[in-house]
């Protein structure tokens, strides 16, 4: 059964390591690792999260894109666990847009990513896939492939002028006021 896992923060030094390569993905741990994850990052309204935010330093996040109060015009979308997962292409248009962390709370930033990427990655059933992922769900993917390298939103900021507070964000972006 999946348990709410709680989830570090920033100035946790797990938060700032890369994450192990992940050997055997049909391990009950990797399989309830994955559970777990998906039922915290529900409950937290998050649209991803990966291992190294509940303190497991393995190379597996989840991709969980959905409206709620965080992000209301998130697509819709299965959570997806995304095991050893890779960049193989991106696009060369980069696009800036709003960003939050689970584990950096009460802080949105402007951060840059790559509008489209082509991915590789390892499926719970030990299966290799290949997509392209655009504009938000390509967004989640950069972000949360990021943790696995001990990176995190505030790090690709190009200048603290681009950081604003949740409130703030909830105000300008989600309300528009």
């Amino acid at each position: 059964m999946a348990e709410l896992t709680p989830i570090i923060q920033l100035g946790n030094p797990i938060l700032r390591q890369k994450a192990a390569w992940v050997e055997n993905i049909h391990d009950e741990s990797v399989q309830k690792l994955i559970d777990d994850l998906i039922a915290t990052v529900a409950k937290a309204n998050g649209v991803g999260i990966a291992a190294p935010q509940v303190a497991k330093s393995c190379r597996l996040f989840i991709v969980a894109s959905r409206p709620n109060p965080r992000y209301p015009n998130a697509p819709e979308m299965e959570p997806t666990a995304m095991i050893n997962p890779r960049i193989v292409d991106h696009s060369t248009e980069v696009v800036k847009g709003w960003e939050g962390c689970l584990s950096v709370p009460g802080i949105r930033g402007l951060v840059p990513r790559y509008q489209a990427i082509e991915v590789e990655y390892t499926d719970r059933q030990g299966k290799l896939q290949r997509q392209e992922l655009t504009d938000f769900v390509a967004r989640i993917f950069q972000h949360e492939y990021d943790h696995l390298d001990g990176i995190v939103f505030v790090d690709r900021l190009e200048n603290t002028l681009d950081m604003i507070t949740e409130q703030e964000y909830q105000n300008r972006v989600v309300n528009n006021t």
